[in-house]
């Protein structure tokens, strides 16, 4: 089992309500975030396309990209970073350090370490009752929520997606709505750092 997602750029407004999803069920804490959203030109590492008057700009949501070789596991020292069996790279709060190698590892820029115990802007936590415990001194990043999916619902970036821009399942199996996606071939698909080695598990629809 492989979990990943496709992203499609052509319905992707940019509005930025993934990235607030995420950060309310997750219980984020202040000026941390999981989930973000560039313009062409960041992630791509290109700029952005056309010249006046046929500018073209896409945006790419960017979270963990659930690599099938995360470089964050190959280089964290204690075993912290690991691969689970559904295929999402998780941490172990028991084993990480917060030594921050994972996040210097990582060519997403997705991972943080928190430097300091959790607040929040309302001084009230807002997530789901089983949101992911927040620690200072540990490192953390998107876990395709981990709670709402074992509780058979999609992740919030997912249900928070107005414009259906995301698609979420197992890239292993070929029955999956994003193996089917993928399979159809009718569009460019798009990974972000191929050249890294990571084969990342979220593909973007240009």
């Amino acid at each position: 089992m492989q979990y990943g997602m496709v992203i499609d750029t052509t319905l992707c407004a940019g509005c930025n309500a993934c990235a607030v999803a995420c950060k309310i069920s997750n219980n984020l804490s202040k000026g941390v975030w999981w989930n973000h959203v560039s313009t062409e030109g960041g992630p791509t590492r290109d700029t952005a396309s056309g010249t006046w008057p046929d500018n073209k700009m896409r945006f790419f949501p960017t979270a963990c990209q659930q690599c099938r070789n995360p470089l964050c596991v190959a280089e964290c020292p204690t075993g912290a970073s690991q691969k689970g069996e559904d295929g999402v790279v998780v941490i172990d709060d028991g084993l990480c350090i917060g030594c921050g190698t994972c996040v210097n590892a990582c060519p997403y820029e997705v991972r943080t370490v928190m430097q300091d115990d959790p607040e929040w802007y309302q001084e009230v936590a807002l997530g789901a009752f089983d949101a992911p415990a927040h620690e200072a001194g540990k490192a953390e990043k998107c876990t395709f929520c981990a709670n709402l999916r074992a509780r058979g619902e999609d992740p919030a970036c997912v249900r928070a997606c107005n414009l259906h821009a995301r698609v979420f399942g197992d890239l292993d199996d070929p029955e999956s709505d994003v193996s089917k996606l993928l399979a159809t071939g009718s569009r460019e698909q798009v990974r972000l750092f191929e050249e890294e080695g990571t084969e990342p598990c979220v593909y973007y629809l240009v």
